[in-house]
């Protein structure tokens, strides 16, 4: 898609982000900006295991809080595995604050301690496999019970999502222009394939999610964008084409480290890449099929 000319800054008062989060459905949440603005997409933070990376984490948070980046999160923000009768629990899984009997309680509790500082740009926060799991195996819910502690603490916005759901960006430009950028994020499932690297679930989407603008998904750990184009028509019937994101986000939590042992290693998996990604969305003026609307155009880059 060729960009046009982008257009001037309606918003020059907005130094800072302010969220406007509508929750309209249990797993849709619509967010509300003025001009060009940038996001943090990351998933699999696996936080309370201590192959988490904690510092490129704080690294990624402390960059969006500079730049007044709205951040979601795409399930996993917690592993939990070493409760008292998870069979997948090992002693050395176990960071050593978390070693005493209410290790559920002081993990949330340390994870709101963490994400404090960043409660005003967090927005939505999903589920994954690992926070659906404690749901079944202890009857309590990780991620409302964290997000309800965020939102007494510092009267952050932010929202509970879904394992799979929409977050609607709607950009109120000139005049009464309004235009939305659709995200539909799913969590993830399977183990992504060590040479697909999960693009074949993404075709899949494709072929089920329709009127999406950005297709996210994480769970595979696995790290890469691409733009599929389709063909739809124009507000005048022309025929256009729309490049339609396809975001693929990583993890925190480095299994592999130095290849020596453990179950990442045993069953052959490979080094996986850290960290997530930033996506920027900007409004701009297309006149190059007769229409001149407004449209919204985007970039994907991965966080360092």
């Amino acid at each position: 898609m060729k960009k046009a000319a982008t257009l001037p800054n309606t918003n020059d008062a907005a130094i800072g982000v302010k969220l406007e989060i509508e929750h309209i459905h249990r797993n849709v949440h619509i967010l509300t900006f003025c001009d060009t603005q940038e996001f943090l997409l990351i998933s699999d933070i696996h936080f309370d295991n201590p192959k988490c990376d904690r510092k490129l984490l704080k690294k990624h948070l402390d960059e969006a809080k500079e730049k007044g980046t709205p951040i979601f999160i795409n399930g996993d923000f917690f592993c939990l595995m070493q409760g008292k009768f998870d069979p997948r629990g090992k002693k050395k899984d176990v960071r050593p604050e978390y070693a005493t009997g209410n290790y559920i309680d002081l993990v949330i509790d340390d994870a709101c301690n963490f994400l404090t500082p960043y409660a005003d740009l967090l927005a939505v926060i999903g589920y994954g496999n690992h926070e659906n799991s404690i749901i079944n195996r202890l009857e309590t819910d990780p991620i409302q019970r964290l997000v309800d502690k965020l939102r007494d603490r510092t009267g952050s916005l932010i929202q509970a999502g879904g394992y799979g759901g929409w977050i609607i960006l709607r950009f109120k430009l000139r005049g009464t222009s309004i235009r939305c950028y659709k995200i539909k994020y799913y969590h993830g499932t399977g183990g992504g394939g060590i040479v697909t690297k999960g693009a074949i679930w993404h075709q899949r989407m494709d072929a089920m999610i329709q009127d999406a603008d950005c297709i996210w998904v994480g769970h595979t750990h696995d790290s890469w964008n691409m733009q599929i184009a389709i063909e739809t028509l124009s507000t005048k019937f022309h025929p256009i084409q729309k490049e339609v994101q396809h975001i693929q986000t990583p993890s925190y939590k480095n299994d592999y480290e130095d290849g020596n042992n453990g179950w990442h290693i045993e069953t052959g998996k490979p080094p996986k890449p850290l960290g997530g990604y930033w996506l920027k969305i900007e409004p701009y003026r297309d006149q190059t099929d007769g229409d001149d609307t407004i449209r919204l155009y985007a970039t994907a880059v991965k966080t360092t």
